[in-house]
């Protein structure tokens, strides 16, 4: 799933007190945090109104943040306002939902904060302006009259060029290289897309005066992205350095701040390297399975040949779609609140530059554009033969069920149903948290194979499929690892690569990739951190329940409040208050 933002925007159990207990009925200081809540995320959305879009507010079509240092300022203050008010609230006065509610945006204001002040998001880092013209949801859903999308479309081009002069106040004078030679590709990348799949996606558009308007603010868009890249390659690459750790104090806070583990990183990665040590036995074991006689990473690349034809791949993909939900259903395994499924198409030409497979879910808000989207990425006629070979590879049958698991279901697709069908309300559908929501999709991999799926009673074939789940889960154990070493233990890029090579038994343009990230995206050691806490909270839940529990109500019950932290969601579920620490 493409996230935005806001799923970083977590949940963090940073208060020390309680709410007094109270009926099921609001409390008398409700009224007032509502009044409040809803101030902030006026606030929040007027500021970042991409994100309003994304979430279904329509208000927000065709306008973009602004990053002058005015701006930016005065968010910072609005910030810290918000966070100060927050602090002198009576949490004794609150329901226990407006209590829950109450940690969750504090939490995201503190998140916020920290980006600002402790990781440089607007001074340190080229990305946040490089991507900054994203007009792909205009053409991707149809929320509006594709005239009125293309208006919206015309009023963001037109702050191009005041978005990159910003960006040029704002930055630092010296700025880490992996995040300009990221910047660099992504802004090109911008005015790829903006100079050749957008236009081809409005190629239909019959308004020869708005298009003529669209075509002068796509080229002025075009013009300053490419510039801002150029300056970038001339004036911040050649003194660029390799400063991108946040440093151990930073990466505690973001532990703290986004899922509320005050576990060191130095534990987190002990952790880590203990569970990766037991996905390496756990692929060993299953290749040994398939082929005792070849090494288990031949074995694996052997596994990637048995794959659909260019024709089928998406016919293959469809079948299998609706044989995993199913297997669902037949297994009692989770319950599926809508008969509407989610609908296997090829990758939008305009987006197949980016994207292997992807889904595009509308946002809790939208009412127009209903529709939710597993995008498969075909062969390109153009490829070579090799080319075409390799790309087929990644979508071997085993590990396309994978993605399809992750993606669809029970994975994001499953979790916006849920999320759609909960009481949850406008803070806990906004702000939600990293490891929650990408930890509940990597999660249900493992789940579903241990449940049997791909298991007929042929031992070779079932340890296909699990090879192909241990493959991708020491993809995102590997990421932890990496994400501590860099942040906290100084390693460089080239040493992550190798401990990708090593340990996730990927080539090194794959495992480079994958290190690169790393440097910007430390949270993305959250995979695993959110697949871990919810194997913890499910072994818990089941001695809590003896025989009431099943395995659908554990999961019904998980994707029931929203998209909270998973130590918080320990609070809501568990009874035993001793355990509600015990997150992993």
């Amino acid at each position: 799933m493409k996230k935005t933002d806001l799923v970083f925007f977590a949940v963090c159990a940073l208060i020390s007190c309680k709410p007094k207990p109270s009926a099921d009925s609001p409390s008398s200081g409700d009224v007032a945090f509502q009044k409040l809540a809803d101030g902030y995320i006026n606030g929040y959305l007027a500021m970042r109104p991409s994100s309003g879009v994304y979430l279904g507010y329509h208000q927000y079509d065709g306008k973009v943040s602004d990053y002058s240092k005015a701006s930016l300022d005065k968010e910072l203050a609005r910030l810290k306002d918000f966070e100060a008010k927050l602090t002198t609230t009576d949490t004794t006065a609150l329901s226990p939902k407006a209590f829950l509610d109450y940690r969750i945006l504090r939490s995201a204001i503190k998140q916020e904060i920290f980006s600002f002040e402790d990781i440089g998001a607007f001074t340190k880092n080229p990305m946040t302006y490089a991507g900054a013209i994203d007009v792909s949801i205009y053409v991707k859903r149809n929320f509006a009259p594709i005239e009125d999308r293309v208006r919206s479309i015309i009023a963001i081009e037109k702050q191009a060029g005041k978005i990159m002069a910003d960006a040029k106040l704002n930055l630092n004078d010296t700025l880490a290289k992996p995040y300009v030679e990221t910047a660099i590709e992504i802004a090109k990348g911008s005015a790829d897309f903006l100079g050749g799949d957008l236009k081809v996606a409005l190629k239909d558009v019959k308004n020869d005066s708005l298009m003529k308007a669209f075509n002068a603010a796509n080229d002025a868009a075009i013009k300053a992205i490419n510039g801002f890249a150029d300056y970038l390659s001339k004036e911040k690459l050649p003194k660029a350095n390799n400063k991108y750790a946040i440093g151990a104090a930073n990466y505690q806070k973001m532990l703290l701040y986004n899922e509320g583990i005050t576990l060191t990183p130095a534990q987190i990665l002990e952790l880590g390297l203990k569970e990766l040590k037991k996905e390496q036995d756990s692929f060993n074991a299953a290749a040994k399975i398939i082929n005792p006689n070849k090494k288990p990473i031949d074995v694996y690349n052997d596994l990637q040949k048995e794959h659909p034809t260019a024709a089928n791949l998406l016919p293959e993909s469809r079948k299998n779609l609706e044989k995993i939900r199913q297997f669902l259903v037949d297994k009692s395994i989770i319950s599926i609140p809508s008969e509407v499924r989610v609908k296997a198409e090829e990758t939008p030409q305009y987006a197949r530059a980016t994207s292997t497979a992807s889904m595009d879910t509308p946002g809790p808000f939208e009412t127009k554009a209903t529709e939710a989207y597993y995008y498969i990425t075909p062969v390109d006629p153009k490829w070579d033969a090799k080319q075409q070979e390799d790309w087929l590879s990644q979508f071997n049958y085993y590990t396309t069920d994978m993605v399809t698991i992750h993606e669809a279901y029970p994975g994001h697709y499953t979790q916006f149903l849920h999320l759609n069908a909960s009481g949850a309300d406008r803070i806990e559908k906004i702000f939600g948290s990293y490891a929650f929501v990408e930890g509940w999709a990597h999660y249900t991999e493992k789940m579903l194979v241990d449940e049997g799926y791909g298991n007929t009673g042929d031992p070779v074939k079932a340890a296909k499929y699990r090879i192909a789940q241990s493959g991708e889960a020491l993809l995102r154990l590997c990421r932890l690892c990496v994400s501590v070493k860099t942040h906290t233990q100084g390693i460089s890029v080239d040493e992550g690569t190798k401990f990708f090579m090593d340990n996730w038994y990927q080539g090194d343009k794959p495992s480079r990739q994958e290190a690169l990230r790393g440097t910007f995206d430390p949270g993305y050691l959250f995979y695993t951190v959110g697949k871990l806490e919810l194997l913890k909270l499910r072994e818990d839940y089941k001695k809590q329940e003896g025989a009431n529990y099943s395995l659908k109500k554990f999961h019904d019950e998980a994707l029931s409040h929203g998209m909270p932290q998973v130590g918080m969601l320990r609070e809501i579920m568990l009874k035993d208050k001793s355990t509600w620490k015990n997150v992993l």
